[in-house]
């Protein structure tokens, strides 16, 4: 173990291990949190949802309208319907059905507990 951090001396790779090493005990995933979180992190895994996720964020009460995020991404109706479907059943967005347009809002806890996963 010495000869390791003798060889990683100076590296960045160092700092990362003390960081880690470092830092207060965290249990381990059990396996139905893994499976959850790998639920999360595929349903993000794409540009698409990315900028999705991002442009409804970005809206001051952090919904938005199909109709106006189609344009904003560059995709066809269809294929922005199915990422947003993807998110939503992924449980970072909420639908709401408006008259005939639908509503995406972003759901804060879900997003946290994305950001907790590296933490």
């Amino acid at each position: 173990m010495v000869k390791s951090v003798v060889v990683l001396q100076g590296t960045l790779l160092e700092g990362a291990i003390g960081k880690c090493c470092g830092a207060p005990a965290r249990a381990p995933l059990t396996r139905p949190e893994a499976e959850e979180v790998a639920g999360l992190l595929k349903a993000v895994s794409d540009p698409a949802r990315l900028q999705l996720l991002s442009i409804i964020r970005s809206a001051g009460d952090c919904s938005a309208c199909v109709c106006d995020v189609v344009p904003a991404v560059g995709l066809s109706q269809p294929t922005v319907s199915h990422h947003l479907k993807v998110l939503t059943k992924a449980g970072l967005l909420t639908r709401e059905q408006r008259g005939t347009q639908a509503w995406f809002t972003l759901v804060p806890e879900r997003l946290d507990q994305l950001g907790q996963i590296f933490a």
